[in-house]
């Protein structure tokens, strides 16, 4: 009886019972997650941008929250009503065009070949789900739209009351229920310093990489630069594995517009843009602590897919960064 006693008594397992507990809640909410992951990265990155704003300009801090929605919520109108239709054409165009390569007959001994291991290996049945799912995205706008609009408004009223809310949560602190709260306030520090740092981290790299791509495309003469656009952003927030799941529809594309030295072309720039994305964005904006080796993020990648579609390719890793965080497991000279 005092060895369960001491056990119970040990912090340790008390952090561990509440992580369960609070596992189990977010599975039990599992049907609201996307509403609730989208919250806290619009959330996260328009903190950030507002304290990068009141760094530079000395401005009352809800003028600068109001100002900052109010601009995201007009290009998101401008997109939706003038860019969508554009975006969704453009994406069942390279669907077709993809459907048309991999369908006939080809002369060349390599490319027959390549399209034989793809279709051993469903790689282009895959590619076909990827982009047809991406095209149900986009033309379900209604539901998205609604599920963003509520992350935008809940993010908003937490960015204007942050400092009211930090000091009303405070209070928990001294009540009955203390040591749950502190458990928790311990996985929210580390949540924010890992999963946000990270997210923060892949979407400045998805926007940089989707930038330079685009542009390089563009002086190629490639067609469907929108709706190849929003694919190479989107696959630019999986980590590693997007890069080369991305090379399949450019290549495919750059071979029906000049052969293989087209192919060759669209080589040489993905592997610029990812020495770029490697020796100079990453170490700037990547903590060590995240530095997997690729075994360790293509299974991270492969299971969170799994169990989580989507979302698991996306915040798989930054996820399994906040779990080796909180087990401490981390090259010790790397300050958290």
């Amino acid at each position: 009886m005092e060895t369960i006693q001491s056990l119970l008594n040990k912090d340790s397992f008390k952090r561990f019972a509440i992580f369960s507990i609070l596992l189990i809640i977010l599975y039990m909410l599992r049907s609201m997650i996307n509403l609730i992951l989208i919250t806290f990265i619009i959330s996260f990155l328009m903190d950030r941008l507002v304290n990068l704003v009141l760094k530079k300009v000395k401005i009352n801090r809800k003028l600068i929250v109001l100002v900052s929605y109010l601009l995201i919520i007009s290009l998101l109108t401008i997109g939706i009503s003038k860019y969508l239709p554009v975006i969704i054409t453009e994406i069942s165009q390279l669907i077709t065009q993809l459907q048309v390569f991999y369908t006939q007959e080809h002369n060349n001994i390599i490319i027959s070949y390549v399209i034989s291991v793809l279709e051993t290996n469903q790689i282009s049945k895959y590619l076909e789900q990827g982009f047809t799912f991406l095209l149900k995205y986009f033309s379900g706008v209604s539901n998205i739209a609604i599920q963003v609009l509520l992350s935008l408004i809940l993010s908003l009223f937490f960015l204007l009351e942050k400092p009211r809310l930090i000091e009303f949560t405070a209070k928990f602190k001294n009540s009955k229920i203390a040591p749950f709260y502190n458990e928790i306030e311990f996985f929210a520090k580390k949540f924010v310093l890992t999963f946000g740092k990270v997210i923060e981290a892949q979407f400045i790299i998805a926007l940089v990489n989707c930038f330079l791509t685009t542009t390089a495309l563009w002086i190629m003469d490639f067609p469907q630069l929108m709706g190849l656009s929003i694919l190479i952003f989107l696959l630019g927030l999986i980590p590693v594995a997007g890069v080369i799941i991305s090379l399949i529809p450019l290549c495919t594309i750059a071979y029906t517009l000049g052969g293989f030295i087209q192919v060759v072309y669209i080589l040489i720039v993905i592997m610029v843009i990812h020495a770029i994305e490697a020796y100079i964005l990453n170490p700037k904006l990547m903590s060590a602590k995240t530095d997997l080796p690729v075994f360790y993020t293509f299974i991270v990648l492969i299971f969170g897919e799994h169990f989580f579609g989507v979302w698991g390719l996306i915040v798989g890793i930054p996820v399994f960064v906040f779990l080796l965080d909180v087990l401490e497991v981390r090259d010790k000279k790397v300050k958290s």
